[in-house]
C-alpha cells in the first residue's frame, strides 16, 4: 500500500470521527468567531519561502530531535524571512495535530506571518477545522479526492477566505488543475499551484520534474516547488524556472540554525530571479 492510499484511508476515518464529536454547524460557528489570520502576500522580490514545521517524515524519520522547542524554530523561520508557515497536522505518519496548528497560528500572528494546514484532506469539514484553528490556508491534493469533492473543498476554502495550495505530482494531475483553473476564472479565492517532486509510493525525489512539467502548470496561479529544495543552489534552480515559492520542510527541520538557512535559501532564489529578469 502506498503512502497516499494509506493517508487517504486514515484521513477519511479522522473526518468521520471528528464529525461525531462536533457538528459542522458548531465548527463553522467556531471558524467565524476565530480572529482573522494574517493574509498571504507575495513580496516584490519575486521569490518567497514556505517554511514547514514537520516533526516526523516517512522518508527521513524523526525530525523532532533537531529542536527542543518547535515554536522557537517557527520564530526563527519568521525572522529569516519566511512568508508562510506550513504545519503538518497528520498524526500517524507525521506526528502532527490540530493543536500544533493552533499554537503555530497564535505564535505567528505576532510576526504577521500566515499559517497553512498541511494534511491529507478529504472532506470540507477538515477545511473548516483549519480555519477554526487559526489557519489562513490549506493544502489540497488533487489526486486524493474526485473532481466534484475537490471543487467542493475549493469552494469551502473560498467561502472562509482561506487560500489553497493545490498539489500535483504529474502531468495527469496538472491536466485536472488546468481544467479547474479555466472554470474558476470568476471565482474568488487565492490559489497557489504546487508541484511535488517526491514520489509518494517510493518516497524518492525527482528534482528534474520541476523543469519537465513547469510549462504545464496553470499560468494564472503562482507556482510552488514542493520537496527537493534543501540547499541554496536548489532554491536558485526552481526560482530560475519561474517558481514563485519553494516549500521546504525536512531540509529546514534538520538545520541547527533555521533562521540563517531560510535567509540563505531566499537570497539564492531572489538572485536567480534577478539574473533572469
Amino acid at each position: 500500500m502506498g503512502l497516499l492510499t494509506d493517508m487517504q484511508r486514515s484521513s477519511l476515518a479522522r473526518a468521520r470521527a471528528a464529525r461525531t464529536q462536533r457538528s459542522e454547524v458548531e465548527l463553522r460557528a467556531a471558524a467565524r468567531a476565530a480572529p482573522p489570520p494574517p493574509q498571504l502576500h507575495r513580496t516584490a522580490a519575486g521569490f518567497d519561502l514556505i517554511a514547514e514545521l514537520k516533526l516526523r517524515s516517512p522518508a527521513a524519520g524523526n525530525l523532532a530531535t533537531h529542536t527542543l522547542d518547535p515554536l522557537v524554530r517557527l520564530d526563527a523561520y519568521a525572522r529569516g524571512g519566511a512568508t508562510l508557515i506550513s504545519v503538518l497536522t497528520e498524526p500517524e505518519r507525521f506526528d502532527g495535530s490540530l493543536e500544533h496548528l493552533a499554537l503555530a497560528a497564535d505564535r505567528m500572528r505576532a510576526h504577521g506571518v500566515p499559517v497553512m494546514r498541511k494534511d491529507f484532506l478529504v472532506d470540507p469539514y477538515q477545511v473548516v477545522e483549519a480555519r477554526a484553528h487559526g489557519a489562513a490556508g490549506v493544502l489540497l491534493i488533487i489526486r486524493l479526492v474526485d473532481r466534484a469533492r475537490l471543487v467542493e473543498m475549493l469552494d469551502c476554502a473560498a467561502e472562509l477566505d482561506l487560500f489553497v495550495l493545490l498539489e500535483a505530482f504529474d502531468a495527469d494531475d496538472l491536466a485536472v488543475a488546468n481544467e479547474i483553473a479555466a472554470g474558476r476564472e470568476s471565482e474568488r479565492g487565492d490559489v497557489l499551484m504546487g508541484l511535488n517532486c517526491r514520489d509518494l509510493e517510493t518516497l524518492a525525489i525527482d528534482f528534474d520534474r520541476f523543469e519537465r512539467l513547469r510549462a504545464e502548470l496553470p499560468a494564472r496561479w503562482p507556482a510552488v516547488a514542493e520537496s527537493g529544495v534543501v540547499e541554496p543552489v536548489d532554491a536558485a534552480r526552481v526560482a530560475a524556472l519561474g517558481y514563485r515559492y519553494a516549500l521546504v520542510g525536512t531540509g529546514l527541520m534538520q538545520r541547527a540554525d533555521p533562521e540563517s538557512a531560510v535567509t540563505a535559501l531566499l537570497a539564492a532564489g531572489r538572485r536567480a530571479v534577478g539574473a533572469s529578469a
